[in-house]
């Protein structure tokens, strides 16, 4: 059973920064790519990154390249989302998930990790 629990995040002022963390379980977690993804109120769920299994590749959307930077730890099952130079737009509930290629597998996601960023 796929268990994605997100923790981390919390209210920081515009220019702080904050490190979340995902402990994912269920797969064989160094068989796949992971991504983080985020929603907005009122919003759809976006691609924020995303890691290749082996850490050797990652990619961003562009709206967080240069602040934003994804890492993973395969022998302890976790991904992590460092996130510099916040702003009021990043504000959102972050989740992390598998991927099949760029797109998260499965229906599943776990309960997410609330950032607000105030300015």
């Amino acid at each position: 059973q796929v268990q994605l629990v997100e923790s981390g995040g919390g209210l920081v002022q515009a220019g702080g920064s904050l490190r979340l963390s995902c402990a994912a379980s269920g797969r064989t977690f160094s068989n796949y790519g992971m991504g983080w993804f985020r929603q907005a109120p009122g919003q759809e769920r976006e691609f924020v990154a995303r890691i290749s299994w082996s850490g050797g590749r990652t990619n961003y959307a562009d709206g967080v390249k240069g602040r934003f930077t994804i890492s993973r730890d395969n022998a302890k099952n976790m991904v992590y989302l460092q996130m510099n130079s916040l702003k009021p737009e990043d504000t959102a509930v972050y989740y992390c998930n598998f991927l099949s290629g760029a797109i998260p597998l499965g229906d599943y996601w776990g309960q997410g990790t609330q950032v607000t960023v105030s300015s």
